[in-house]
């Protein structure tokens, strides 16, 4: 048995690309980047940058996302570090409240960005 996660990180379709949720996973070191929520939001924003990078885009290129949260209180911080990554225009967006997220995470994002 395979211990790889059956997902494609990005996928290109027409004139989009689909990415993946992003969790808080700092890939030099393949653990949580969890000291605390603004660090582990600003890591699930780089691995998302990686991503966007990766196909020639950035944050400006995205035109949709969800946020899963697992703790409401946190909106108000998750809407002042996540609006810092944008200037002027931001993408659509939902934001869900859950129960639980994978490898812990306090949240993850996935997104829609407008291929060039």
């Amino acid at each position: 048995m395979s211990n790889k996660i059956p997902y494609s990180p990005s996928l290109k379709t027409n004139d989009l690309l689909f990415i993946s949720g992003q969790v808080g996973i700092d890939p030099a070191i393949s653990k949580l980047k969890n000291e605390s929520f603004e660090s582990e939001l600003r890591q699930v924003m780089d691995n998302l940058l990686t991503e966007l990078k990766a196909h020639g885009l950035s944050f400006q290129d995205l035109v949709s996302t969800v946020i899963y949260l697992k703790d409401m209180k946190q909106y108000t911080e998750l809407n002042n570090v996540y609006g810092s990554y944008f200037n002027g225009t931001y993408p659509t967006r939902t934001c869900i409240a859950v129960t639980d997220l994978p490898v812990g995470a306090s949240v993850e994002i996935s997104g829609i960005a407008q291929l060039k």
